[in-house]
């Protein structure tokens, strides 16, 4: 196995050497990239059993095909996807010149250039997806990589590393691991551009380390996914959906649902039918391989006392399944259904990140507008509902990474469109052609024709008052 952690020298060397690999290699052509894409996928395919037996072990409970659907088969999806439609994105687009250019044999377009090396600062809860789903972009536009795996799901991160370290010419695709530190270093290095996924706090510290050598990021990050059951909603199906989502990595995703907005007179029908969904998906807790654990002792402190603080001050708190007895030391939990929490309490103003749920009662729809719209701009937004009308006014009245109509977090699949967020949940984006361009330099070229006119047209010094004339002749509404 790898050693746990690398030096900060031996990464600040590793991007040295590939950037300068970068610039002797020029171009990068098609099948360059395409060997590089499908060296990834080799390395999944190869190493998929020890990297879903560490996300087990890191988890203390996390079943495999669960880690093969959402990581592995979800990385797969993405470097496919990259690998099967890069070639056709690479090509420079022609561009109109101005006039009186475009008239005596001018020409312009835009280049799609690889950028360089490209840092992606993995996180614990998708622990590949996060690495290799922004990976795809960024091999696909020609550029090398060093990854960071997590180091809270420090085995996961070791066969990633092992793993990069067989397939991968480190000139190509390097990798470094470490704690805290070695990502405070990381993401102050001289990358061509930097990717982040984790919270917002730690964002905000990764974008100032990245403008002092005004590195671009792309910053992929979090927020309280609002969901919004209209009147018009079926509730059975919302409530399902919306188990399901909780149920999913335990509610350990930047896109699960944190707060549903629920009409009062329908609460209680709701409530009924999220409890019944979330119970026939795990009919009991203890022991249940199906369901994965809280990451570890600290993100379940942190998930039970939002869950405290809120029945503390009036808060009603429904359980699914019922509470039975665990052995000790056990992270898996029922779902908490936190229904009305005060504005102030924690579960109101924090992503929960964890098998707990927040329930909200409006009578009008716009107050959950208002409601959305007092909150940082959440990465994905859920509306069920039959009514259009109202569908568009919730689209066209508040701003979200991604949404999904009548379901959740599917948005985030979807390879042939961007994902991404916007103010506190991040920028930028990957998956898709937008991807592609994101990691992309686009670089404009002129060619000038034989033949310019700008002289004998008077429109050069020395100057006179025919060519002021000629000006202000053009000055028009």
């Amino acid at each position: 196995m790898s050693t746990p952690h690398d030096s900060v020298e031996a990464l600040a060397r590793m991007l040295a050497l590939q950037q300068a690999a970068f610039r002797s290699a020029g171009a990068v052509d098609a099948a360059t990239r395409r060997r590089r894409i499908q060296t990834a996928i080799d390395l999944l395919v190869k190493y998929h059993k020890p990297l879903v037996e560490a996300m087990d072990a890191d988890f203390g409970g996390r079943p495999k095909g669960y880690s093969l659907m959402n990581d592995v088969l979800g990385s797969l999806t993405s470097l496919k996807y990259a690998r099967d439609h890069f070639e056709a994105w690479m090509p420079s687009d022609a561009r109109t010149p101005f006039p009186p250019y475009d008239q005596f044999g001018a020409e312009a377009w835009v280049m799609y250039q690889p950028k360089g090396t490209v840092g992606i600062i993995g996180t614990w809860n998708a622990p590949l997806f996060t690495l290799f789903s922004p990976l795809a972009s960024a091999l696909g536009a020609g550029n090398r990589a060093i990854l960071k795996p997590s180091e809270v799901v420090a085995q996961t991160a070791s066969v990633v590393a092992d793993a990069v370290k067989d397939m991968f010419d480190p000139l190509e695709v390097g990798v470094v691991t470490g704690g805290p530190d070695m990502g405070e270093a990381f993401s102050a290095q001289a990358f061509d551009h930097l990717v982040f996924t984790g919270s917002t706090a730690v964002g905000k510290a990764v974008m100032r380390n990245a403008a002092r050598n005004l590195v671009p990021v792309t910053l992929e990050l979090g927020g309280k996914s609002p969901t919004v059951v209209a009147r018009s909603a079926d509730l059975a199906t919302a409530a399902y959906r919306i188990a399901v989502a909780k149920a999913t990595n335990a509610g350990q995703l930047c896109v699960n649902p944190d707060v549903v907005y629920v009409a009062r007179e329908q609460l209680e029908d709701f409530v009924t039918a999220l409890k019944r969904s979330f119970a026939e998906l795990f009919p009991e807790v203890s022991g249940n391989p199906d369901m994965v654990a809280v990451i570890n002792a600290r993100h379940l402190e942190r998930v039970e006392s939002y869950v405290s603080e809120a029945a503390a001050a009036g808060a009603r708190v429904e359980c699914a399944p019922a509470e039975t007895a665990r052995d000790a030391g056990e992270r898996r939990r029922p779902l908490r259904i936190v229904i009305d929490p005060p504005s102030d309490t924690l579960i109101m103003r924090e992503e929960i990140f964890g098998p707990a749920v927040v329930v909200s009662t409006y009578a009008e729809i716009d107050e959950v507008i208002a409601d959305i719209n007092t909150r940082a701009r959440p990465l994905a937004l859920y509306y069920f509902g039959e009514d259009p009308a109202e569908q568009q006014r919730v689209l066209e009245h508040t701003l979200s990474g991604g949404v999904c109509i009548n379901e959740v977090m599917f948005h985030a699949g979807m390879e042939d469109a961007p994902f991404g967020g916007i103010g506190d949940s991040g920028m930028g984006h990957y998956h898709g052609r937008e991807g592609f361009i994101e990691f992309s330099h686009l670089r404009t070229v002129f060619k000038a024709p034989a033949y310019d006119p700008r002289r004998e047209w008077g429109l050069l010094p020395p100057y006179t008052d025919q060519f002021l004339a000629m000006m202000e002749s053009q000055v028009t509404p």
